[in-house]
């Protein structure tokens, strides 16, 4: 019997643990003049930030191995130094071995332990976006850590959605460009309608109050994260995984339970970010080869839709790749299993390499 891909890089790859790569480095930067697209302010901006290696330089100062990676919507940076991910791209010999590698992974406005609305303000925080996320992103990158050049930007999901931002606001910046999961148009269709059924049965709970609960909002917490455990899910895995009426009934309870840990106010903020994303008009502006991949189970990005085949066109050095459903495929989290889409990139960043 054959192997599929993924199944042989697992057997080939050693799965790391993060003591098996360079040691990490956490920090914030931080801004009294971070301007948000809305025309507020905060008197300290706060960005998080997690990075593995060491900027490596050309004779003309130029940053030559930098990646960022950008995490999706209630996600945080750390989420990427799981076994699942940094055991399989960034050890010794793998793709992004963080020993070659300057590896950056940043918590998101909003997000993990950068500035949130739960930090105090709640609904009065600024009302940002994901032009937001890149601009704080970039200033992050060459204020605080000093690099002028990224070898490769990629993320998943939302952090896909923001790949596709930086491609058009800073073409010069990187070599090549990776969004996993995502579509390069105006979010709306059932994409927009899950985030606004989320976001409204929040505010509907009596608890809520404006955002100035006092108790988590439990009940429209729960039917947030229901909506999103079946539109991130694959249903084939779940068919696998829950056969029986009493596995199903433990996972809902799962859910359940997951909801109470939930800030209600972070959680709108979150998903309300994404409502001036639109990169279609300006793709035309994307310099890098980019890549993009989805995954035909992920009902978040449908391939029936067809729009990434029609958007990659616009991109005069696109490719976009739809990986088929099979076992190891997770939905929408196929993003977030570099052992699936591992060959890919090792083709961009063949192709993206310097003479």
């Amino acid at each position: 019997m054959k192997l599929t891909f993924a199944l042989l890089l697992l057997l080939c790859c050693k799965l790391l643990p993060a003591a098996d790569y360079p040691a990490q480095t956490e920090g914030d930067w931080t801004s009294s003049d971070f301007h948000f697209t809305t025309g507020e302010t905060l008197p300290e901006f706060r960005l998080h930030y997690i990075t593995l290696g060491t900027p490596k330089r050309d004779a003309k100062g130029m940053v030559q191995n930098a990646v960022l990676i950008m995490h999706g919507t209630g996600g945080t940076g750390r989420a990427f130094l799981g076994p699942r991910f940094a055991g399989v791209l960034f050890g010794p010999g793998q793709l992004l071995d963080a020993s070659k590698y300057f590896i950056i992974l940043p918590d998101a406005i909003g997000h993990g332990k950068s500035s949130k609305p739960s930090d105090g303000m709640h609904m009065r925080f600024p009302k940002y976006t994901y032009t937001d996320m890149i601009h704080a992103d970039y200033r992050m990158i060459t204020e605080k850590l000093n690099v002028n050049h990224l070898r490769l930007v990629m993320g998943t999901s939302m952090g896909a959605m923001n790949t596709w931002d930086w491609g058009e606001m800073y073409p010069d910046f990187m070599d090549a460009l990776m969004p996993l999961a995502s579509n390069a148009v105006e979010i709306a269709g059932r994409n927009w309608m899950l985030r606004q059924m989320m976001v409204n049965a929040i505010e509907m709970d009596p608890e809520w109050k404006g955002g100035e609960y006092t108790k988590p909002p439990i009940y429209g917490l729960t039917c947030a994260e229901y909506i999103l455990s079946v539109m991130t899910s694959s249903p084939l895995q779940m068919q696998k995984t829950m056969p029986t009426h009493a596995q199903v009934v433990k996972a809902v309870d799962a859910y359940r339970q997951r909801a109470a840990n939930q800030d209600a106010n972070d959680m709108i903020y979150q998903f309300e970010a994404s409502r001036l994303y639109n990169p279609d008009p300006d793709l035309g502006k994307i310099k890098a080869p980019l890549l993009a991949i989805n995954s035909a189970d992920d009902q978040v990005n449908p391939p029936e839709l067809g729009i990434a085949e029609r958007e990659i066109k616009k991109v005069a050095r696109g490719r976009f790749v739809l990986l088929p459903i099979t076992d190891e495929t997770r939905g929408h989290g196929t993003h977030s299993l570099p052992a699936i889409w591992g060959k890919y990139l090792e083709e961009l960043l063949a192709e993206s390499a310097k003479p």
